[in-house]
């Protein structure tokens, strides 16, 4: 596996090497999580909301009416979204203890 590297900036920054950048598909104004595992970190994609649409099949009536508002909804699906994200995160510490 090729080894990118990048440089922390005077202001703490770093830019995503352009193969990397490519090959994640990544775009301008994307979140990115940045998850401690030990003593390494993984950049996450952290997941838009329309991307959790559907997530919570079965849901009430509350999710799937058109007619509610956004801001109605917006506080349930940050829940959804750490939810989603604390399972990811569970699920690479898993990985990472099962390879060592």
């Amino acid at each position: 596996m090729p080894v990118a590297t990048a440089t922390l900036s005077s202001k703490y920054q770093i830019s995503i090497p352009k193969d990397i950048r490519e090959a994640m598909h990544f775009k301008p104004g994307e979140q990115l999580a940045f998850l401690r595992v030990g003593k390494s970190l993984r950049l996450v994609r952290v997941r838009k909301m329309e991307d959790l649409f559907g997530m919570a099949k079965g849901a009430g009536e509350f999710v799937r009416d058109r007619s509610t508002r956004r801001e109605d909804i917006l506080p349930v699906l940050n829940d959804v979204q750490k939810l989603a994200l604390k399972d990811n995160v569970r699920k690479m510490t898993q990985r990472v203890k099962t390879k060592a």
